[in-house]
C-alpha cells in the first residue's frame, strides 16, 4: 500500500509503502469496542471505600429497650436505615483491569489504524522538527497542514521542541511510537506519523 509524504510545509513529492498486514487489516468494531473498553477500565484507580455497618464508629448501645416502647426493635443505631449508619452495600477498593490477550490489542490498534487511512483521517510525514519551543510555530504547522480539532502527533524519538510547542494547544497530543494505545487513537480526528514512526508501528504490530 503507497501513502503520500506531506512535509511540514503542506507539500508532497513522494509516497511510502506501508506494510497491508497493519495498515490494511479488516475493521473488527466488537474487538475494538472490547479493548478501548479494558483500555479505560484498566485506568480506573478503584479506591473508593465506604463503610458498613460493622465498620462506622459507634452503635454499640442499644437504642431503646426492646418491647414496651411502641417503636420498632432496634439493636443498634447504625443500621443502614439510620443517619449515620453504615451502607448496605459499601464499595471497597477494587482493580477494574481486564485482562485482554497481546494479540487481541495489536489485532485491534491494526484495526484502528487501517480503518484511519482509510478514512484519510491519516497523514505521513517525513519529520517532525521545529528549531525553535513555540507555540505559534507549531500552529502554523498544522495550519499549512490543513488540520484542526483533535490531532495525535506520533514520533520516533523525544523532541522538547515538538512537545513543549504542542502542550499549550487544545486538543493536540503528542506521544511516541511505542505508546500509541487504541483511545487516543480512536479519540483523535487527525493521527501525523512520521516516517520513523511508521516503520516502529510496522515492526511492533507485524
Amino acid at each position: 500500500m503507497e501513502h503520500a509524504v506531506v512535509k511540514l510545509d503542506g507539500s508532497s513529492d513522494r509516497s511510502v509503502s506501508l506494510a497491508d498486514t497493519v495498515f490494511g487489516a479488516d475493521y473488527k468494531e466488537p474487538l475494538i469496542h472490547q479493548v478501548v473498553c479494558a483500555y479505560l477500565a484498566g485506568g480506573r484507580a478503584g479506591t473508593s471505600a465506604q463503610k458498613n455497618r460493622s465498620a462506622v464508629s459507634g452503635g454499640g448501645a442499644k437504642p431503646w429497650r426492646q418491647k414496651g416502647t411502641g417503636r420498632a426493635r432496634a439493636g443498634t443505631s447504625r443500621s443502614p436505615i439510620w443517619r449515620g449508619g453504615g451502607r448496605a452495600f459499601p464499595s471497597s477498593t477494587r482493580s477494574y483491569a481486564q485482562k485482554v490477550n497481546r494479540k487481541m490489542y495489536r489485532a485491534a490498534v491494526r484495526s484502528i489504524l487501517s480503518e484511519l487511512v482509510r478514512q484519510d483521517r491519516v497523514l505521513i510525514c517525513d519529520d517532525i522538527k521545529l528549531d525553535q519551543p513555540k507555540t505559534s510555530k507549531m500552529t502554523e504547522a498544522l495550519k499549512s497542514l490543513g488540520l484542526s480539532g483533535r490531532t495525535l502527533l506520533v514520533t520516533s524519538e523525544f523532541d522538547a521542541n515538538v512537545m513543549l510547542s504542542a502542550r499549550n494547544i487544545i486538543g493536540v497530543e503528542v506521544i511516541h511510537a511505542s505508546e500509541i494505545d487504541p483511545v487516543s487513537l480512536v479519540g483523535s480526528e487527525h493521527v501525523i506519523l512520521t516516517e520513523a514512526a511508521v516503520r516502529k508501528i510496522e515492526e511492533t504490530l507485524q
